[in-house]
């Protein structure tokens, strides 16, 4: 009798557990859906029935007006590249340094993870005018590589600092037997350590791309051609036109958001397997 009692309580504690868990996901996922079905709207039932949700005709005027007419292809491609190129170079350094810091200067690497992270103390706007002084005499304004370094400033101290932590939980032992096996130290970095700290280097992998993504401040002041801009400088754009479309608005909107998202769901897979995978080798 007891024991049925306490599944009947469990059943109805997770059935409320799941019911909140369910109100929670689909109050997180509302915009986004309601920014991509407003975006397949015409614009006549866009601007008559703002709150009707489901479309009663699908077209893809909207994104061919985005895409083809305002150029968002080129920004979506320079964001691409951007992102990327900031994500890869800062998980190399970042995971270099980090491994550096715990292996070879754990006394020295305490003093200098700190020293990195009060890089954060300072505001970007504050950094705005030394930054484009500095890539002005380099010749770097209104490039891609410029901007990339300019990010990299940013997120490499911070992916240092947060990777140490993981670098710290790799057992010694596992890279002493390695070595016992044979392998030299890059060997053991790669196939060893790097596999442990795996989700340590996705987690640096989402902040750096997300952040090189949707950032605007320093793209705006930095870039001055059309031919450069982010898709955030583009977006923006849209909003100092005399007549706003909404329809394109909501379009060009789902291409800023829907990269982050996919990119985050294609690279989270990788966060579970992670943690033992390298002691496994």
């Amino acid at each position: 009798m007891e024991k049925h009692k306490r599944l009947k309580s469990g059943w109805v504690g997770d059935t409320i557990s799941y019911l909140y868990l369910s109100v929670l996901s689909v109050m997180a996922v509302f915009p986004l859906l309601w920014i991509v079905l407003c975006s397949v709207k015409k614009q006549g039932e866009l601007l008559s029935n703002p709150t009707k949700l489901i479309p009663s005709a699908v077209t893809l005027d909207n994104f061919k007006n985005v895409l083809i007419n305002l150029g968002f292809l080129n920004n979506i491609g320079n964001s691409i590249i951007i992102a990327f190129s900031s994500t890869l170079i800062t998980i190399t350094i970042s995971a270099l340094g980090a491994y550096g810091i715990v292996r070879f200067y754990p006394r020295f690497g305490k003093l200098m993870t700190r020293v990195l992270i009060t890089t954060y103390m300072f505001p970007p706007i504050l950094l705005a005018v030394p930054y484009s002084i500095i890539m002005g005499k380099a010749g770097l304004m209104n490039t891609r590589i410029g901007l990339v370094i300019v990010y990299l400033s940013f997120s490499v101290p911070y992916a240092i600092w947060l990777l140490v932590g993981f670098f710290q939980t790799v057992p010694l032992e596992i890279e002493e037997a390695a070595r016992v096996d044979g392998a030299n130290k890059i060997q053991v970095f790669v196939n060893v350590a790097l596999p442990i700290v795996a989700p340590g280097l996705v987690a640096v992998a989402i902040y750096t791309f997300i952040n090189a993504w949707n950032e605007l401040l320093y793209a705006l002041i930095m870039t001055n051609s059309t031919s450069k801009m982010t898709v955030s400088i583009a977006l923006k754009s849209l909003e100092g036109q005399e007549i706003l479309d909404w329809g394109t608005m909501m379009a060009a909107s789902v291409l800023v958001v829907v990269p982050s998202i996919i990119f985050f769901m294609l690279i989270q897979k990788k966060i579970a397997g992670g943690l033992s995978q390298g002691s496994i080798k």
